[in-house]
């Protein structure tokens, strides 16, 4: 529990989010169930996902889930045909895989800048006509904090009425008490991000957005487990967080892939029972980015 200047005790409130909605019927299926079963509250949504009705369907079907959009514009599909948008993507509608070389070359050539702000508007627009109130808004692999993305973001955000977006920033010292593996990294990381969150915090707030004070799940990536939920939300210290996850569940023959097993491992952590009766314990209120607006 925290006290404010008004007197008032206010408890830490935690949204738990699973990016990568509509990327595959496995994905969607962990999400619904970490919602039903779990602690799940939030998840962000691929519009161009291979499996995106089958998301929009079930989201429906669950309209306690908050769902957001993930923006995809590196290592995924574009809503626009190739032709209208061949500096981004490859002949079958493909953004690169490295999101380094992409952006750059987002940041250098105007060409790039024109045809990302067209893409985005269609992710956009994809968005609306699936009939889902739009929750928040982030990014594949992060790349809403890149500046042109970022900026893009923030027009299309204000424009549809969404002014709630993830900013990706997160505790160095938390991270590598937890796991001292690749320190280097890490702080490498934080680095980047903090530097840009601080401007993204700034032009926020300018345009009236709100954010989570922190989010965890950046420096942790590919190795989320329940243990490390467990540590995460013994050690939440600002007001407002939000952690994500990538689960997927799949049946028993297919977990020789590794990428399976740790879908199935973030799965199993957000429907963990001693997750929930930590969280409990704790006082934390799971929410989303809908109740931390009203909340704000």
């Amino acid at each position: 529990m925290h006290w404010h200047s008004s007197g008032t005790v206010r408890p830490r409130r935690l949204i738990v989010n699973a990016d990568d909605f509509g990327l595959s019927e496995t994905v969607n299926a962990a999400v619904i169930r970490a919602f039903t079963e779990g602690v799940l509250t939030s998840c962000s949504l691929m519009v161009t996902g291979a499996a995106c009705e089958h998301a929009v369907r079930l989201a429906h079907a669950h309209p306690g889930l908050a769902v957001g959009i993930h923006l995809v514009t590196v290592m995924g599909r574009a809503v626009l045909p190739p032709a209208q948008i061949p500096t981004l993507v490859d002949a079958a509608g493909n953004f690169a895989a490295n999101s380094v070389v992409a952006g750059l070359q987002y940041y250098f050539s105007p060409q790039a800048r024109r045809e990302l702000r067209q893409e985005l508007r269609a992710q956009f627009e994809t968005f609306a006509a699936t009939g889902l109130r739009l929750s928040h808004i982030d990014g594949h692999l992060h790349m809403h904090v890149h500046p042109v993305v970022f900026q893009a973001a923030v027009e299309l955000g204000t424009r549809y009425g969404v002014r709630r977006m993830r900013v990706p920033q997160e505790e160095y010292r938390l991270a590598v008490n937890f796991d001292r593996q690749h320190a280097g990294t890490k702080a490498l990381h934080t680095l980047l991000f903090s530097g840009l969150a601080r401007r993204m915090h700034r032009r926020l707030r300018a345009a009236g957005f709100i954010y989570a004070e922190r989010v965890y799940g950046n420096l942790h990536s590919g190795q989320m487990d329940e243990q490390y939920f467990l540590y995460m939300l013994d050690n939440l210290r600002a007001d407002t967080n939000e952690i994500y996850f990538h689960p997927a569940v799949y049946p028993a023959d297919c977990l020789h892939d590794a990428a399976a097993q740790q879908g199935m491992r973030e799965f199993v952590a957000l429907t963990s029972p001693t997750v929930r009766r930590r969280a409990d314990e704790l006082g934390i209120v799971l929410t989303n980015y809908f109740d931390l607006e009203q909340d704000s």
